[in-house]
């Protein structure tokens, strides 16, 4: 996560000879030396913490997006099976409309065989047989 590279400073080291004679004056380049390390270091974390905030926000973006089209395709194939379910409860109950309609058919075939069955039994009992051959 983080770089073990330390950061370059945009001023120069001191030598131990320059050390000595700015330490009996105000030590002021040492000071200011130390500050513009400061300085730059903490323009890094400002800059570091800014790329860290960005990309915190385009993930948190970009995991909102994959989220919305997983529940898009998810919700695209629950609402095609839904309209298939429709679709299948209209063909069983057409269905189911021919089959009674088949049913009440056949009773009448059944009721019209037999009363014509009945019929032919009774004509057979009336007149005899013996005049056919």
């Amino acid at each position: 996560m983080y770089s073990t590279q330390l950061p370059q400073t945009h001023g120069r080291v001191l030598s131990s000879s320059e050390i000595d004679k700015s330490q009996p004056g105000s030590g002021g380049d040492l000071e200011s030396s130390l500050l513009q390390i400061y300085q730059h270091h903490h323009r890094n974390s400002l800059k570091l913490r800014d790329q860290a905030e960005k990309a915190k926000k385009d993930a948190i973006k970009k995991a909102g997006r994959v989220s919305d089209l997983l529940v898009d395709a998810v919700n695209g194939g629950v609402q095609e099976s839904f309209i298939n379910e429709k679709r299948i409860e209209v063909e069983i109950r057409a269905l189911a409309a021919t089959i009674d309609r088949f049913m009440k058919q056949t009773d009448q075939w059944l009721a019209a065989s037999h009363a014509i069955n009945t019929t032919v039994k009774v004509i057979a009992c009336d007149f005899p047989c013996s005049h056919l051959t």
